[in-house]
């Protein structure tokens, strides 16, 4: 562990300042390593690694977004000439080729130190359901990591690479982050690839990414996403816009499971409070139907696509698998083809009865988890303490949403203290908003990162690359759709958001328009004698803007603008024709100042 963590942001400042060699980075990282690790299944060998290092001569963060940033991969993701065994030794192959993730992350310069464990074939949230070992919690060794990506957690969370790719299905890349104090990036399913992963759901499985920080999982999202055209997508999910809306609307469960302790509660409201320490707007809802589509994942027909991926060393070495693995793919048999369609049909009612939270609310926070098990419980009680674990996490993937999972606190009682975690949930397709959201929630948290003693540094927060978002374009207002004013109500139903006060360039002239309702002024450019008019300037999704344009009445248009800083953007202006014997007004620099001088 080290009191500074080497996140990614700061490791390519270093790079580009000097500061840092890869080769040395790569070097001291390998050099922490020790054989009987659990977290890691297999580890780059020096001839494996020194072909990606020479990879990268030539080449720097300029050209390279992951320049010379180590990570790690789960062992059910394929690396060419590597075995893949998804924690089953039975069931190990050697990878032709690397999973499309993996290649698009060494193709933007990072380097794969090594292959992590899991719970086998990703069946499991606990992170001890594997041949190779159970991976203990970080901060706690008699207590679960969490799973399936039990391994990818703790490599990250005790400072041997930056980032790690998990797999999440039910929760596989969030309980692992929240109890391991760790950000846990699960997208939208069906935004990236998932070419060359061994699937525990082929129809709702997707790439997670475990960072120190929103700011570096987010930056690997931006390299990973978009579709690989060779292969199937089963869920698809238009991108939304990049923020939410202002103020933010979150629902909360009306109340936590039984089995939350009081500390994790108190965590909870602490985190809420946090929320509305940032302008957020909470209100309580009911989880029940939630609850109902997170029951199909493991009672429903989706168990079979588990059994598909193992069924023939099912049927041939039943024994070669973990006993409480195959206990859950042989659930598999209850359901027949009439079930599969019962399923899917209940899972549509359900999602229908759970539309209309999205109108009332932009994210849905939960806890990511509860309470890490002992190792013990889970050995007495697996399914049942491994069922626990999923009850905020398993319906995502079914409704097709994405998730972030942030750190939140630790808790007070006992030695040692536990991270708590809660999870940011939204539409499908949100996944810029997410990270918007969740940078903004960590930048106002100090809190420690991963297991390192230190907090993040100033450079490490900053939200600089972001997953894709529905276009926008800056469009700048004038008059009655200023803050505050009459008609500014028509860019807040549009999801705008604004982006500053500034001026025009000193080109303008602005006229009070007789007989508008509601008032309203007229923007002209001059050749000469010209003022700078006080403005604001609005992000407007592009697929709001025909609505938009439908309410603007003539003699108004939205043509471009200059600002006083040589930008050009969308904005009002005005028919010459309709400022004959308009008063001019530009004496008062802007609308809202021509307001008040007249009032006054």
């Amino acid at each position: 562990m080290t009191d500074i963590p080497l996140t990614i942001a700061r490791l390519l400042a270093g790079y580009t300042r000097g500061e840092f060699q890869v080769r040395g980075i790569v070097a001291r990282l390998r050099a922490q390593q020790v054989p009987d690790d659990p977290a890691w299944i297999l580890r780059g060998d020096d001839a494996f690694v020194a072909q990606q290092l020479a990879r990268l001569d030539g080449h720097s963060p300029a050209d390279l977004p992951l320049y010379g940033i180590p990570f790690a991969v789960k062992d059910n993701i394929d690396v060419a000439g590597l075995p893949t065994t998804a924690a089953c030794p039975a069931f190990a192959y050697t990878a032709p080729r690397h999973a499309t993730v993996v290649q698009r992350l060494m193709d933007a310069g990072a380097v794969l130190l090594g292959k992590t464990n899991l719970d086998q074939f990703a069946t499991g949230l606990v992170g001890t359901r594997s041949p190779y070992g159970a991976v203990p919690n970080t901060f706690d060794p008699s207590r679960v990591s969490g799973g399936s990506s039990s391994g990818s957690a703790s490599v990250v969370a005790r400072g041997g690479v930056p980032f790690a790719l998990g797999t999440d299905t039910a929760g596989s890349g969030r309980v692992p982050a929240g109890f391991n104090n760790l950000v846990g990036l699960k997208p939208t399913p069906g935004s990236v690839p998932m070419a060359g992963v061994v699937p525990a759901c082929r129809t709702l499985d997707v790439v997670s990414v475990f960072a120190l920080t929103v700011s570096d999982a987010a930056r690997v999202m931006a390299v990973m996403e978009g579709a690989d055209p060779a292969e199937p997508v089963f869920q698809a999910h238009a991108p939304r816009r990049a923020w939410f809306s202002d103020p933010l609307r979150v629902a909360v469960p009306h109340t936590l499971g039984a089995d939350t302790a009081p500390e994790q509660a108190q965590l909870f409201q602490a985190a809420l409070a946090g929320l509305q320490a940032l302008g957020a707007q909470v209100h309580g809802v009911d989880m029940a139907a939630l609850f109902e589509v997170a029951r199909l994942l493991y009672e429903g027909p989706w168990v079979a696509e588990r059994y598909a991926v193992a069924q023939a060393l099912m049927e041939s070495q039943p024994q070669a698998l973990d006993p409480v693995v195959r206990g859950v793919l042989e659930q598999a048999g209850r359901h027949d083809a009439v079930a599969a369609f019962r399923a899917h049909y209940r899972l549509r009612e359900l999602a229908a009865q759970i539309a209309p939270l999205w109108s009332q609310a932009d994210v849905l926070v939960v806890p990511t988890a509860p309470g890490p098990p002992t190792l013990a419980a889970v050995a007495e009680a697996p399914v049942l303490r491994n069922s626990e674990l999923g009850r905020y996490t398993n319906f995502v993937n079914l409704l097709g949403w994405a998730a972030l999972s942030v750190p939140a606190g630790f808790t007070a009682a006992g030695l040692p203290s536990l991270p708590f975690g809660v999870t940011f949930i939204a539409p499908g397709g949100s996944d810029a908003a997410l990270a918007a959201l969740g940078a903004r929630w960590q930048a106002a948290r100090p809190l420690p990162l991963g297991a390192h003693l230190g907090a993040a540094q100033p450079g490490d927060l900053p939200l600089t690359v972001a997953p894709r978002a529905a276009p926008s374009l800056p469009l700048a207002v004038v008059g009655a759709h200023l803050q505050g004013m009459p008609l500014h109500g028509q860019l807040v139903e549009r999801g705008c958001r604004l982006i500053e006060r500034t001026r025009t360039a000193p080109s303008y002239r602005l006229y009070a328009l007789p007989g508008t309702t509601p008032p309203k002024p007229g923007l002209a450019r001059v050749h000469e004698g010209g003022s700078a008019i006080e403005l604001e300037v609005y992000d407007m999704p592009q697929d709001a803007l025909g609505s938009f344009l439908a309410l603007i009445p003539a003699p108004l248009g939205l043509g471009s603008v200059e600002l006083q800083d040589g930008r050009w953007v969308k904005g009002f202006i005005c028919e010459p024709a309709a400022l004959a014997g308009a008063q001019d007004i530009s004496v008062h620099g802007g609308w809202r100042a021509y307001l008040q001088a007249r009032g006054a």
